[in-house]
């Protein structure tokens, strides 16, 4: 059997998931992403594969070593027990680039000399003979990784970083990365958009650099292809008939491929941008599909015979306040053209100012979070069509509010409204009245305010952990409320909460809560990653505040998780439409025997292992299954399988492209009980949950179970002015 090796590919912050499904699509196995890149496994053509196809990678690396290192001794004690020799040989040059977090040692440049002290000494020993550091384009690659003193050293098979394509002959000033570029184009949507014939096109096209990307992308033209220099090459390992395989092969389905790229066309004001933009294209050798011309915004246009694509466009958005002002006319022109022009596009915009890009006056569906460089920025998309425009900068308040809108929205200390010093003394009076309960009952997260004053409509938690971080869904407005006072009230409460709730504004999270769809309310809102670790009763688990529209932990639902935690010792549990496996856990924690978690999301079932990890649970006796809740009930069936504590929390609706048919909870929930109910042991317990608020169970067709509506008895005293947060049923066999 073919022996696989454990790779590790990194990519810029922001990168990770969409550079895990790459993988998978190139045919990794075992990928899974962490910060700062993706572990994956494969045989060694799966490695040399991914330097070659990658579109979002910097680098792949083959790690040699992990140990700990507090000393220069022990960093050099390390390197010396890794044989080198089976590597590359003396007469090689070799190079170490060293990367330090949180760590005793703490200067990179002298790791790197320490280790490089450390090879050659073992070579010369050996040989009597050193080789020899060379910085550019060294034979041989090596990475450190040094992070709270535990060293990682690794074979750097990519050489040179992967985003360097080698068709970028000249740049404009602060080009896009490739990398970059590429992962704005896929959560752009191009890749679907163009095996549709849809064509591109970019009103700023600089260096020509989404151009590129996007004819390679749509042509399948492998990005390494150009590139003669690689890390792997003077490696011991490499075997270089599967790497000329591979080339042909990318070559091959590059001839293939040009035919099915559908125009792609840019334009730059500058005429030597333009010039540069064609100098790539050639360089690329993409120009007979191509094209690059300069022309002013004013005069963009589609050509009528193309199939209505992506507009994409990667505006200034400056760094100083006053560029704000000069640049929002700038965004105007971009979304009058849209409307007036390419209607039926789709659009994506791509700012790290989110105060600009509502200047473009189109109602953007979904927005994600990339960095360039160190900067924060959001790819914004749109859909061109009459019902999402709109008059005025702020009128698309997004599901998740950033960073830069928080500041814009924020008005000088003791600057507030009548209103906003209503909301304050509100909050104040909450405070006060929950004090004593989360102090009594040790709780460390719960709700604050949930749209006691009908002016604000605003649903407030809290989180404590090693940080307290706020966490706030304003609900969509109606349409009758005007939009200006929308914003004045938002405005006024950004400005009350840091300060009454003593927190940072960085530690508070805005979002708005739209009515959900599906699993919409599962997707993911943004790549910003940031997790936290809070604790409930005996439990931990980590939230996320940012990247989804829920932060991972149901907070009306910690008496149903405390009521299983205090009744599942020695049961058997069963947690259906599982989310991140807070229930489980506290099942777990509580002594149960055994758990099976079932849920669709890969997302969540990695987030439920995780919080397993985080509380120290055998995994081996606490299953995790991705499946589709009613179809693995089929075969739970037929493997007459028994469980004495079930709790089963449905989705309101789900077409996920994962189930064949919609789940209606309200049509289908009868058919969800029956079939949980004979999984149920004879003197087991049935916890059926739903926040459908016009949800009627049907107890007639119910009728060979005991039902007892625990709804009342499920709703805690921060949650007294929202009953119908949920509804809750308690279910056995009579």
């Amino acid at each position: 059997m073919p022996q696989l090796n454990n790779y590790f590919a990194t990519t810029a912050k922001g990168m990770e998931l969409i550079l895990a499904d790459e993988l998978e699509q190139i045919g990794a196995l075992q990928v899974k992403p962490a910060a700062g890149g993706v572990y994956f496994e494969g045989e060694l053509e799966m490695a040399l594969r991914v330097c070659l196809w990658s579109r979002l990678a910097n680098r792949v690396l083959v790690p040699l070593a992990r140990y700990a290192a507090q000393t220069p001794e022990q960093l050099y004690a390390g390197a010396l027990k890794i044989d080198w020799s089976k590597h590359f040989d003396v007469y090689n040059t070799f190079a170490i680039d060293a990367s330090i977090r949180r760590s005793k040692i703490n200067h990179s440049r002298y790791a790197e000399q320490v280790i490089k002290d450390a090879i050659v000494d073992q070579f010369k020993e050996a040989t009597d003979e050193r080789p020899n550091v060379q910085r550019e384009q060294p034979d041989i690659r090596i990475n450190a990784y040094i992070n709270e003193d535990k060293v990682t050293l690794s074979l750097d098979l990519s050489g040179d970083s992967l985003h360097r394509r080698h068709y970028r002959t000249e740049s404009v000033e602060a080009p896009l990365k490739e990398n970059l570029a590429a992962a704005i184009l896929i959560r752009a949507g191009w890749p679907k958009i163009a095996a549709e014939g849809g064509a591109l096109y970019d009103p700023m096209c600089g260096s020509g650099t989404f151009l590129t990307e996007a004819a390679m992308m749509a042509g399948d033209i492998a990005p390494g292809l150009l590139r003669e220099y690689f890390g792997f090459q003077a490696w011991k390992h490499f075997n270089p008939i599967i790497w000329q395989r591979l080339i042909k092969e990318a070559e091959y389905r590059r001839e293939k491929g040009l035919h099915n790229i559908p125009p792609i066309t840019g334009s730059d004001i500058s005429i030597k941008h333009a010039g540069i933009a064609k100098a790539n294209i050639k360089a690329a050798h993409l120009t007979d599909v191509i094209k690059a011309t300069s022309l002013p915004l004013t005069k963009v246009a589609p050509d009528p015979s193309w199939k209505p694509g992506l507009f994409i466009v990667n505006p200034p958005y400056g760094e100083r306040l006053g560029d704000i002002k000069q640049l929002k006319p700038l965004y105007q022109e971009i979304g009058s053209i849209l409307k007036a022009r390419f209607n039926g596009w789709h659009a994506s915009v791509f700012t790290g100012n989110v105060e600009l890009a509502f200047n473009v006056s189109l109602k953007s569906h979904k927005s994600y979070q990339l960095f360039n460089g160190a900067i924060a920025c959001k790819v914004f998309n749109f859909s061109v069509t009459p019902e999402r425009h709109f008059e005025g900068q702020h009128a698309s308040q997004q599901q998740h509010i950033g960073d830069n809108l928080k500041k814009a929205l924020l008005p000088t200390p003791g600057d507030w409204s009548d209103g906003a010093t209503m909301l304050a003394n509100r909050l104040r009076k909450n405070i006060k009245k929950l004090s004593p309960w989360v102090k009594k009952n040790n709780i460390h997260c719960y709700r604050l305010y949930d749209a006691d004053l009908p002016e604000y409509a605003l649903a407030i938690d809290v989180y404590q952990g090693e940080k307290k971080w706020v966490h706030v869904q304003e609900y969509e407005a109606p349409k009758t409320i005007d939009e200006a006072k929308s914003i004045l009230r938002l405005r006024d409460a950004l400005a009350v909460m840091p300060e009454v709730l003593n927190i940072p504004p960085q530690q508070l999270s805005l979002k708005i809560r739209r009515r959900q769809k599906g699993r919409t309310q599962y997707e993911k809102q943004g790549t910003d990653g940031g997790f936290h670790e809070v604790s409930e009763g005996q439990a931990k688990f980590l939230v996320n505040f940012k990247d989804y529209l829920d932060t991972g932990l149901f907070l009306d639902h910690r008496p149903i998780r405390f009521w299983i935690g205090e009744h599942a010792g020695g049961k058997q549990f069963l947690n259906l439409f599982a989310y991140t496996g807070a229930a489980t856990v506290h099942a777990a924690l509580g002594g149960a025997t055994t758990s099976t978690t079932v849920d669709m999301s890969k997302t969540y079932l990695d987030w439920a292992k995780n919080n397993f990890e985080l509380n120290h649970l055998n995994l081996d006796k606490h299953q995790l299954i991705r499946a589709n809740c009613m179809e693995w009930l089929d075969t739970a069936v037929e493997e007459q399988k028994k469980y004495e504590l079930i709790f089963i929390d449905p989705p309101t609706f789900s077409n996920s492209k994962r189930m064949d048919n919609v789940f209606d909870i309200q049509r289908d929930h009868v058919e969800l009980i029956n079939k949980a109910a004979k999984l149920l042991s004879k003197k087991g317990t049935m916890i059926f949950s739903t926040n459908f608020r016009k949800f009627k169970l049907n107890e007639a067709s119910l009728t060979h179970l005991a039902v007892q509506n625990i709804s009342q008895k499920t709703i805690s005293k921060d949650f007294e002015r929202n009953p119908k947060i949920h509804y809750c049923w308690s279910l056995t066999h009579r």
